[in-house]
């Protein structure tokens, strides 16, 4: 909760020199913009702030207040611009209150946001373990599953050349029973397995 930066009854008077300041008067936005500007934007008071202040100066004969379409515009009148000269040295003391007030809002501010991007540095740091962690876990698992995958290929690619190795020795022992194996069928048979060797290996990057 945002502390008080006027003491009692100092707000009022503050509005009424904001009030002077102007030659055509102010709606109520206008000083809420107005004292905003003043504190640098540390501090900008509600309209449940400002408004009962207002009826209040009007009441006292201090302002007066005229329709402006859907706005109202107020204006300071000359009892009101009495009641600053008569109230000067108070409201030069309002003015280095305000110069206190925006140091101190300022430092609040800026502590909040060291707290905020301290907050913020540490979210980010936690997310970052955490992307790491996850990135780990799933090249782990990738790791893992091609490990597996590979084992299970290289047992298939066995079983095809013992399978293949069975067969073409069972038509090689035939074939020397019927005088069919020539060195031609043996130098084909050479070729044609270093043609595959190459192949293979070219496919496994070797």
């Amino acid at each position: 909760m945002t502390p008080p930066v006027f003491a009692h009854g100092h707000l009022r008077l503050y509005l009424l020199s904001l009030l002077a300041e102007s030659d055509t008067g102010m709606h109520g936005y206008e000083l809420m913009q107005a004292l905003g500007d003043r504190f640098g934007g540390t501090y900008v008071p509600s309209a449940g702030t400002i408004y009962p202040r207002l009826g209040k100066l009007e009441e006292e004969g201090l302002v007066t207040k005229e329709a402006d379409g859907r706005k109202t515009v107020y204006a300071i009148t000359a009892a009101g611009r009495a009641e600053l000269d008569a109230r000067q040295a108070d409201l030069d003391g309002i003015e280095e209150g305000v110069t206190d007030s925006v140091r101190r809002l300022a430092d609040e501010v800026r502590s909040s946001v060291n707290d905020a991007m301290r907050t913020l540095r540490a979210d980010l740091a936690s997310a970052a373990r955490d992307a790491r962690t996850e990135s780990r876990e799933n090249a782990r698992s990738v790791t893992v599953t091609n490990g597996v995958e590979s084992r299970i290929q290289l047992q298939e690619a066995e079983a095809a050349l013992q399978s293949f190795r069975h067969v073409l020795r069972a038509d090689l022992r035939s074939s020397v029973s019927n005088e069919k194996l020539t060195k031609e069928v043996v130098d084909l048979l050479k070729v044609r397995l270093d043609a595959v060797r190459a192949e293979v290996a070219e496919a496994l990057g070797r």
